[in-house]
């Protein structure tokens, strides 16, 4: 486990197989599977795999990958929340789920904020993010970290159009 950044509540550090538990449970969630999609994860091996060969291959690759985010109260894992390289966008997308209990928290906002400073401080000079065009809460967040509305765009042939928001890190700064 390697610590990637905290912030006063929270701490965000690099994913491990042992956290598939926390990460099947967070991919089956149904606002998960409405807005960001089901992964057809169904068993604790398959959880493994899927950060094995996702986060973990991601991170040993490009030195970033989304994070788990645990309170630091009690070490409870509470979401991901981190950067995420996408063949089918130019720039790194800056990416975030958050289990049912602790939404409506502050905690993706927290994170978010770490999470764009940790872009800055990689030197990543811009931040894409998408959502559903329905998810408002997303939308919300987006904006309140700096980034703004670019384009609709489809991801892949048969999948529908997502909003693409993007920041300028470089303008974020002043």
């Amino acid at each position: 486990m390697m610590e990637v950044l905290r912030t006063e509540r929270l701490r965000l550090r690099t994913l491990r197989e042992e956290d598939a538990d926390f990460y099947l449970e967070l991919v089956n969630d149904p606002a998960f599977i409405e807005h960001i999609g089901d992964r057809g994860l169904r068993t604790v091996e398959d959880a493994r795999r899927a950060l094995r060969e996702g986060p973990l291959a991601m991170h040993a690759l490009r030195g970033h990958s989304l994070y788990l985010v645990e309170r630091l109260e009690d070490g409870a894992p509470v979401g991901l929340s981190g950067l995420i390289k996408r063949d089918s966008l130019d720039d790194v997308d800056i990416g975030y789920a958050f289990l049912p209990r602790y939404r409506g928290l502050g905690y993706a906002l927290e994170a978010g904020h770490g999470v764009v400073r940790h872009a800055r401080a990689l030197g990543i000079p811009r931040l894409v993010a998408i959502t559903t065009p329905g998810n408002a809460a997303s939308i919300g967040l987006l904006l309140k970290l700096g980034l703004r509305f670019e384009r609709q765009a489809s991801l892949a042939p048969s999948e529908p159009p997502v909003n693409v928001y993007l920041a300028d890190l470089a303008a974020l700064e002043r």
